[in-house]
């Protein structure tokens, strides 16, 4: 049974799909599909390429996130099997929304085959978390601090106050590597106490967070044409704001917010250019990997139902 606050994350994320629908609508209503399927053929085979290894380098950075994660929790499972539950996990997650399926089941069914207890899971989900949300803050301040123009794209601010959020962000992340440096009181995440981790993952944290988003990013990057590009650093400055807000909307797949978000602050490029590198991204990022990540769920299952029937069959 359905919690309430899953039913009203739910909703959220409907009324963000139509509210971005709509708004979309208003943008695109004139663009025909030639010239979308243009701007598709326009990329290049090398870019395509790129593209396609930074799809690879996000979800190795995200395997990485629960190898440091289960190195806080002191467990040792093999890389092959982490990469394989992390895949499936995000690549469900991102697709059918975090407000409906966060991944969660996925992980416990995997990690409970290894002996984890639910608590020590648990611990790992909310450190994935916090990983990922410490990775959007060091590089969302990185961008702010080198590109003070940047929040101007989305919202009419002078460059003084991206420089003055940048720093805060990174303010943050240094009270956090201090709170590891000097041991201070365990993190209370809900319901979850998380002790601060070792200094050398914490290092790691803020190694592979922001390579994800930034491998993210640059799918995105490497399918928008040369002509009026505003560069990489805007692009995962975009990306980055319009993740976040796809994340806060729990819209599935941050379906319409993305589009909304790019289009808004990328006035410089063509509307079929960015709908098509946006189409790119979410063919490498979110659709092919869902469609591998059903097939891992299914052999696993099929798996532990056959390990279950021999063992009852032995037990006879």
């Amino acid at each position: 049974m359905m919690k309430r606050s899953d039913v009203a994350w739910t909703l959220v994320g409907i009324l963000a799909v139509l509210l971005s629908g709509y708004l979309l609508y208003q943008e695109v209503r004139n663009l025909s599909l030639a010239e979308l399927t243009d701007s598709l053929n326009a990329i290049t085979r090398h870019n395509w390429l790129l593209a396609g290894l930074a799809t690879l380098g996000a979800y190795v950075a995200l395997a990485w996130y629960d190898r440091i994660a289960l190195a806080h929790l002191g467990k040792h499972i093999s890389w092959w099997f982490i990469t394989l539950c992390s895949f499936t996990t995000y690549a469900l997650a991102h697709n059918i929304g975090a407000s409906v399926f966060s991944g969660a089941v996925v992980r416990y069914r995997a990690y409970r085959s290894k002996g984890l207890t639910p608590h020590e899971i648990g611990v790992l989900i909310v450190f994935c978390s916090l990983t990922f949300f410490l990775g959007t803050l060091l590089a969302g301040g990185m961008v702010l601090i080198l590109r003070p123009d940047l929040l101007h794209r989305l919202v009419d601010v002078g460059p003084w106050l991206s420089t003055a959020i940048g720093t805060s962000l990174l303010c943050l992340i240094g009270l956090y590597v201090i709170g590891a440096w000097r041991h201070f009181a365990p993190m209370q995440i809900g319901k979850w106490r998380i002790a601060y981790p070792r200094l050398p993952i914490v290092g790691r944290q803020l190694i592979a967070a922001p390579l994800e988003l930034a491998c993210a990013a640059a799918i995105i990057y490497f399918a928008l044409p040369e002509a009026s590009n505003p560069g990489y650093l805007v692009v995962l400055g975009v990306f980055l704001a319009s993740f976040s807000l796809a994340l806060l909307s729990h819209a599935p797949g941050g379906l319409g917010v993305l589009e909304v978000t790019f289009l808004a602050a990328l006035p410089e490029l063509p509307t079929a250019d960015v709908l098509a590198a946006l189409i790119v991204f979410r063919g490498f990022y979110l659709i092919l990997p869902f469609a591998l990540a059903i097939l891992v769920v299914t052999m696993f299952e099929a798996g532990q139902w056959s390990q279950r029937r021999k063992k009852a069959a032995a037990d006879q």
